[in-house]
C-alpha cells in the first residue's frame, strides 16, 4: 500500500519513513473495528436478501411521493438493519441535526423537560437545543446536561439517574466525541443508558444521535432498547453515493410523531418524493459497510502516523472504535491551520484551495474546515473540522479509501513538518 503512493507522491523522507512504520504496525495487527464491520456487513446482505428489491422499484417518485417504492424499500431495510419497527429516511431532512432536532421536539410535550446524558452537546446542536433564537429551551422546555465523571471519562450512570427521578420526558445521547476530547459510546453503552432511565423514568423516551456511528459496531443502540436513533444520510449509511438526506429510525411511535411534525400531522409518512434519487439511496446503503470499513482502516492509518511523529492521537490504532472520528492534538491554532491546509491537498475535489478559519452558524468559535468531497458536507468522504480553540484538537473523519485517508494523512503531517521551521 505504501510503496504505491510513495513512487506517485513526494514526501518529506521522516514522513515517509513514519509512514512506512504505521504500515507495518497496522498491517501486523487485527483491528477489533475490522471485526464488528464484518458483522454489519453481513447484517445488510441479509437485510437486501430478505427484502427483495427490483429493478422497477429503483425509479422513486416526485411532487407528493405517494406510494414511492425506492422509498418504502430503503425505510424497510434501514429497520431491517437497526431491528427497529420503523424508519423515516427523507430527502428534505436535511443533516443529523434537522432530524435530531425533530425527533426531540416530536417526543416533547410542552414545557417538557429534556436531559442530556453525555454531557455538552455539539456547538450546533447545543445552539438548536438552547443559545439560538427559536431553540427549544427559549420555548419552554426545561434543559439539563449531566457532565461525563470526570476521572474515568464514562457517562455519570448515578447522576443520570438521580436526574431522572426529579422527572424527565426526553434523554439525549450523543454516541460520537462531536467536537469534544471525550470518546464515543458503544451501541451496547448507549442501551445501558436506556436502562437506566427507564429503571426510574419507564415513560421517557431515550433518543440518540448515531451520527459518525452507522455501521461501525456489530450492532446499532436500537437493538439494545433505546427508542429511535437519528442521523444523517451523508455520513455512513450513504455510502459516499447519498446525495442528501437524514433519518430516524426506531420505535413505531417515534417514527410518527417525528413524521407528524415534520410534515403534518395526518400525513404521517406516507408522502415525501425521492426525487429519482432512489437508485443511489440503495446503492449507497449496500456498499455503505465496505467504506466504513476502510474509512476505519484508514483512520487507523493515520492514528498510528500521527502517532509516531509523537503527537497525541485518540484512539490510538488497532483500539475499538465507536464512530469514523479521529482526533489529533495539535496544541496551537498555528499548527491546526497548518493540518488542514496539508490535508486540503489531497482532495478530489479543491485540492488548489488553502482553507481558511471562519464563523460557522452555530459554533461559538471559528473553525477550519478541510474537505472536498463530491457531495457537499458528506463526511464519509475525507475532511477534517477543528474548532480554534484549546486543546486545539484536529478531528479527522470519514475516507471511502484507506489508501486515501493515508495519503491526506500524510500530506497534513508534511505540513505540520513545514509550519515547525
Amino acid at each position: 500500500m505504501i510503496v504505491p503512493l510513495l513512487e506517485r507522491f513526494a514526501v518529506a523522507p521522516a514522513i515517509a519513513e513514519a509512514a512506512r512504520r504505521a504500515v507495518a504496525r497496522c498491517t501486523a495487527g487485527t483491528s477489533p473495528a475490522a471485526l464488528a464491520t464484518a458483522h454489519a456487513r453481513a447484517n445488510v446482505l441479509r437485510a437486501f436478501y430478505d427484502e427483495g428489491v427490483s429493478e422497477s422499484d429503483l425509479g422513486g417518485s416526485f411532487g407528493y411521493g405517494y406510494d414511492d417504492a425506492a422509498r418504502a424499500h430503503y425505510e424497510s431495510l434501514l429497520a431491517r438493519i437497526f431491528g427497529a419497527d420503523r424508519a423515516l429516511a427523507r430527502l428534505s431532512l436535511v443533516s443529523g441535526t434537522h432530524a435530531i432536532v425533530a425527533a426531540i421536539d416530536a417526543c416533547l410535550p410542552h414545557h417538557g423537560r429534556l436531559l442530556s446524558a453525555t454531557g455538552r452537546p455539539y456547538d450546533t446542536l447545543r445552539n438548536a437545543l438552547v443559545d439560538a433564537p427559536h431553540a427549544l429551551a427559549r420555548r419552554g422546555v426545561r434543559y439539563d446536561e449531566i457532565a461525563f465523571e470526570e476521572e474515568t471519562g464514562n457517562v455519570d450512570l448515578g447522576a443520570l439517574a438521580r436526574a431522572c427521578e426529579r422527572g424527565v420526558d426526553v434523554v439525549f445521547i450523543q454516541r460520537s466525541r462531536g467536537y469534544a476530547s471525550r470518546r464515543a459510546l458503544s451501541a451496547i453503552e448507549c442501551g445501558t443508558i436506556a436502562k437506566v432511565v427507564r429503571s426510574v423514568a419507564s415513560d421517557a423516551f431515550v433518543l440518540v444521535d448515531n451520527c459518525y456511528g452507522e455501521l461501525v459496531d456489530a450492532t446499532e443502540p436500537t437493538h439494545h432498547g433505546v427508542d429511535a436513533v437519528m442521523g444523517s444520510l451523508i455520513k455512513n449509511l450513504g455510502g459516499a453515493l447519498a446525495p442528501g438526506g437524514g433519518y430516524v429510525i426506531g420505535r413505531a411511535e417515534v417514527v410518527e410523531r417525528v413524521a407528524a411534525r415534520h410534515y403534518a400531522p395526518g400525513l404521517g409518512t406516507a408522502v415525501g418524493p425521492t426525487l429519482g434519487f432512489g437508485r443511489a439511496l440503495l446503492q449507497g446503503l449496500f456498499n455503505a459497510p465496505s467504506v466504513v470499513a476502510e474509512c476505519l482502516a484508514g483512520l487507523d492509518l493515520a492514528s498510528a502516523l500521527f502517532a509516531e511523529l509523537r503527537e497525541r492521537v485518540d484512539p490510538v490504532a488497532l483500539a475499538e472504535r465507536h464512530d469514523i472520528v479521529q482526533a489529533i492534538g495539535l496544541g496551537s491554532a498555528a499548527r491546526t491551520i497548518a493540518f488542514a491546509r496539508g490535508l486540503q491537498r489531497a482532495m478530489p475535489v479543491n485540492a488548489r484551495f488553502a482553507p481558511e478559519p471562519g464563523s460557522v452558524p452555530g459554533y461559538r468559535d471559528p473553525v477550519i474546515m478541510s474537505g472536498g468531497a463530491f457531495v457537499n458536507g458528506a463526511t464519509i468522504e475525507l475532511s477534517c473540522d477543528a474548532p480554534l480553540r484549546p486543546p486545539f484538537e484536529v478531528y479527522l473523519q470519514g475516507g471511502t479509501s484507506r489508501e486515501h485517508v493515508l495519503l491526506g494523512a500524510m500530506f497534513a503531517a508534511e505540513s505540520l513538518l513545514k509550519e515547525s521551521k
